[in-house]
């Protein structure tokens, strides 16, 4: 008897920042199933960010197991993978880590941008990458230097999803969306820097080898394993991608030329491109392998979107309806700003010691008007980030619109009036997983790439246009965002200078 489509699924797992979530696809992308399960983040010294990576595979046996009772009778035949990128995870020669895993949104390592800053200029253009301290290289360099007992049991050095794809198949392997990410990657070459992982104090034997493409075959699943979640031993396991490159995939974001906001913890502008920002100085958008066979992506990426918007209800005791509800009263020339940098900023700034701040307060400000200037300060954000990645403007008449952080309608709309673009909503709830899944197919070879993206084209739910007037409001509230943020970095880098 032929099995249905949802009978033999496809198992996509996708590794984020403070959980992991599994997505079931039937054989036509249908979803099938799905499951969450939480770890922490710890943050042992300030600016730091660590989790321990056995909570991520304890977390991943939950949610595996969790969606697979809820799929009962299916039989999944390949998994695939999607994760936080930019981690490190220092691993001995037996797969365990020797020290908890280092995050994304770690600054430690500011010192050693200084030794990038020392390469030769055509060594950094290789790069194709702004300098953040919380990219791979750098930590690496730092770990090297304050943690040498570190350095000297570390037999990998492995991106997050890369570790858990250990702990499946037994296996070392990265992709090339990942790779692209670490600032040790020669992202125009398409191979790892070994100079540049040389002048940080890095034995380049610690790097894993890098398979082709995202939906490469990177081992089977090992019977240990496989007891462990409760799947069939044997099935395929794709390399995988990093979060944003799979997410980009399970949106069907692969037209050169569009353009897609997502609002989470943070904001990323992403567009298919396969030219690097032009720039005669320091890069500050980003620039990627693409999941797909071939192609890269660009992006502008915001830390403070959804981190910053949660701080400010939680410290304001409001509800998330409250908060975006004070999106729908009409802006006051005179209404406070808001700075959302409390973890610094990447694009455009490339900063890690920028701090937020509210501006402009008087006595007849009232929390509303708080809670509005908030998200007008993300919008803002957001807006600098666009503009950092399509200088002379973006090309298109729409951004589509993706993410939990963008579903209400008046916060849409500020959005619009804010970037004055036509907004397009689509939803495709579990992206990154989804298309871990999709990778998961082709690395088992029942999905060719046309398919994936015949089933990867999202539907469009809703759109919004820029109301004029909005837009104006916010066009002269957006230059004295500007120019605040530039007064405040300025008296920041003249009181660094003051003499004790």
């Amino acid at each position: 008897m032929t099995a249905t489509p949802a009978a033999e699924p496809h198992v996509g797992i996708d590794l984020g920042t403070s959980s992991v979530k599994v997505v079931l696809l039937g054989r036509q992308g249908e979803h099938v199933a799905g499951a969450e399960a939480s770890y922490a983040v710890r943050h042992p010294h300030a600016g730091w960010a660590e989790s321990a990576p056995v909570d991520w595979w304890d977390a991943t046996v939950r949610a595996v197991r969790e969606a697979m009772s809820r799929a009962s009778g299916t039989r999944p035949v390949s998994i695939g993978l999607s994760g936080q990128m930019h981690g490190v995870v220092a691993t001995g020669s037996d797969g365990r880590p020797v020290r908890d895993a280092v995050l994304w949104a770690d600054s430690r390592a500011e010192e050693q941008l200084d030794l990038y800053r020392c390469l030769p200029e055509e060594t950094r253009r290789r790069l194709a990458n702004p300098l953040s301290p919380g990219m791979a290289g750098p930590v690496l360099g730092w770990l090297a230097r304050h943690e040498p007992e570190v350095t000297a049991r570390t037999r990998w050095v492995l991106q997050p999803k890369d570790w858990v794809r250990l702990q499946l198949t037994g296996e070392v392997h990265t992709d090339p969306s990942d790779a692209s990410a670490t600032l040790m990657y020669d992202v125009l070459d398409g191979a790892w820097a070994t100079d540049v992982v040389e002048a940080l104090g890095v034995d380049t034997r610690v790097l894993p080898p890098v398979l082709p493409t995202s939906g490469s075959p990177a081992g089977r699943l090992t019977a240990a394993a496989a007891r462990a979640l409760g799947l069939p031993a044997g099935i395929d396991v794709a390399v995988g991608a990093g979060d944003t490159a799979a997410a980009a995939l399970g949106y069907g974001l692969v037209t050169p030329g569009s353009v897609q906001l997502t609002i989470g913890t943070g904001v990323q502008v992403v567009t298919p491109s396969d030219q690097p920002a032009a720039s005669t100085g320091e890069p500050v958008t980003h620039y990627y392998r693409a999941a797909t066979d071939t192609g890269h992506y660009r992006m502008g990426a915001v830390l403070n979107g959804g981190l910053a918007l949660g701080w400010v209800r939680e410290t304001l005791n409001a509800s998330w309806a409250e908060l975006y509800s004070s999106a729908a009263r009409t802006s006051l020339a005179d209404d406070p700003l808001f700075l959302p940098h409390l973890n610094g900023e990447r694009t455009p700034y490339l900063d890690a010691s920028m701090r937020g701040a509210w501006t402009g307060l008087t006595a007849r400000h009232t929390r509303t008007d708080l809670l509005r200037s908030a998200l007008e300060g993300v919008a803002f954000a957001t807006a600098e980030a666009l503009t950092a990645l399509f200088p002379e403007g973006p090309d298109v008449d729409h951004l589509r619109l993706a993410g939990g952080g963008t579903v209400d309608p008046a916060w849409r709309q500020m959005l619009a009036d804010v970037l004055d673009l036509e907004l397009r909503a689509v939803a495709v709830p579990g992206a990154s997983g989804r298309g871990a899944a999709f990778l998961g197919a082709r690395a088992a070879g029942l999905m060719d790439e046309s398919l994936v993206l015949q089933l990867a084209t999202p539907v469009v739910t809703a759109s919004v246009r820029p109301d004029p007037q909005g837009a104006l409001r916010h066009r002269d509230r957006r230059t004295r965002f500007r120019e605040t943020v530039e007064h405040l970095r300025s008296a920041a880098r003249t009181s660094d200078h003051v003499p004790a």
